[in-house]
């Protein structure tokens, strides 16, 4: 079994999360491979960077992880942290992506393609609205 990582950002601002249309159609976070020497808050922010031209800074200690089979033999994690947007304008990475959208926190899920990222949204928001209740 192929074993593959990832690493992304949930990047949230004004109460509005930031999704991305990969060019294969499904809609979720900003993400990508590890590269060697890098770690995965690195990757994180270095792969938003390239897919949206966004600055982040990430937020909290928080870490958000999935795991899938992308297609038979290969099974994939992907470890998400939460994260803000600190400079840059939004332009799409070509190859990869269609289309980047900011939406409302509680419309996301409708947007969102697959289950996992649905999951984790839900854990963000929850984990959001604990941190103002404190």
């Amino acid at each position: 079994m192929k074993q593959e990582k990832s690493c992304g950002c949930i990047v949230i601002d004004h109460h509005q999360v930031l999704l991305i249309q990969q060019v294969q159609g499904h809609i979720g976070f900003p993400k990508g491979h590890v590269e060697a020497g890098e770690s995965e808050q690195e990757t994180a922010i270095r792969e938003t960077r390239e897919e949206t031209n966004l600055e982040v800074q990430i937020i909290g200690d928080n870490r958000y992880q999935e795991q899938y089979s992308p297609e038979e033999g290969i099974v994939k994690d992907v470890v998400y942290f939460l994260a803000q947007k600190v400079g840059g304008f939004e332009k799409r990475q070509e190859e990869e992506v269609s289309k980047i959208m900011w939406v409302d926190l509680e419309d996301a899920e409708d947007y969102i393609t697959f289950d996992g990222s649905k999951r984790i949204l839900r854990k963000v928001t929850a984990d959001l609205r604990n941190r103002k209740s404190k």
